[in-house]
């Protein structure tokens, strides 16, 4: 056989065995009734993640007797498909009790009048409630339903009622809301950071007194510390927002003709910046007109 019919041979071989081989062809894409979704937020210095699916209403009677999607005491994976789950990057503190950082399926028993809500350590249960394990619980809590002020067509979870350390998680489906508190440890983070950068170093750098002195004064601890540490911040390096915080101090201390000194002097330093922060300057006026008030 010459190498002509030698080649035509070889390229039929692999075509026939092309075309008897069954054809891959990738699984057609369509859009899932209930869409999965994930939200997070940082509650004071830990973040908090959920993912879920989200079923809609269509008609149906979601919360209440024997024929609702939800009836009363019956078993939910708050959430539809698989497993709905939160994820915490620290400890934290949820409706009153100790959850140690880690991911959680959440899983709630929803009735007329008190919903309880489960964290626990299974991530695969699904819609397989009654095989749920107890032993698995991480946390069990009761929260109050609500009605909500409008109709929500798909069920809905989001982060409400922010502070620097708290946040709830809120569950809205239909006409029906609840919801529960995280809270996290942020003033022993802080604590411990302060310790290190501030109380324990040789150096501490201006940021990071400025920082320590901001931290005491919002949350009512020793302003006398606080005046120590924005003092030495302000002296390597007076920027006006941290001499605005010197005149706050002073003036929380009752120190009023040193909290004017301390606003003028940031006044003139937000002015002369570039560009002038006029804002600054208009805090400045009015804590001297405060400390005028107060000093009378």
């Amino acid at each position: 056989m010459n190498n002509v019919a030698m080649h035509f041979s070889a390229a039929l071989a692999l075509t026939t065995t092309l075309l008897a081989a069954p054809t891959a062809q990738a699984q057609i894409a369509t859009p899932q009734p209930s869409p999965k979704s994930t939200v997070m937020q940082r509650v004071g210095l830990t973040d908090v993640t959920i993912t879920y699916s989200r079923p809609s209403v269509k008609g149906r009677t979601i919360f209440g007797g024997d024929k609702a999607v939800l009836p009363a005491g019956k078993r939910w994976r708050t959430g539809a498909n698989a497993t709905t789950s939160i994820k915490f990057s620290d400890d934290v503190t949820v409706e009153g009790k100790k959850v140690p950082a880690g991911e959680y399926g959440i899983y709630t028993i929803p009735g007329a009048t008190e919903w309880t809500v489960v964290l626990n350590k299974n991530l695969k249960q699904g819609a397989d409630v009654d095989g749920f394990k107890d032993d698995q619980d991480v946390a069990r809590f009761t929260i109050k339903p609500y009605k909500l002020a409008s109709k929500v067509e798909t069920f809905t979870i989001t982060f409400s009622d922010l502070t620097p350390a708290t946040a709830n998680v809120a569950f809205d489906w239909d006409m029906t809301g609840a919801k529960f508190k995280i809270m996290s440890d942020v003033d022993g983070k802080v604590m411990a950071q302060i310790d290190e950068k501030v109380i324990k170093s040789a150096t501490p750098a201006a940021n990071d007194l400025a920082a320590a002195a901001v931290y005491y004064y919002d949350n009512g601890k020793d302003m006398k510390q606080a005046l120590t540490w924005i003092q030495k911040a302000n002296a390597t390096d007076p920027k006006f927002w941290n001499v605005n915080t010197e005149a706050k101090i002073r003036l929380k201390m009752k120190d009023y003709k040193g909290a004017m000194a301390a606003a003028e002097q940031s006044k003139k330093l937000a002015m002369a910046a570039t560009p002038p922060n006029a804002d600054y300057a208009k805090m400045n006026d009015e804590l001297v007109m405060e400390a005028k008030k107060m000093g009378k």
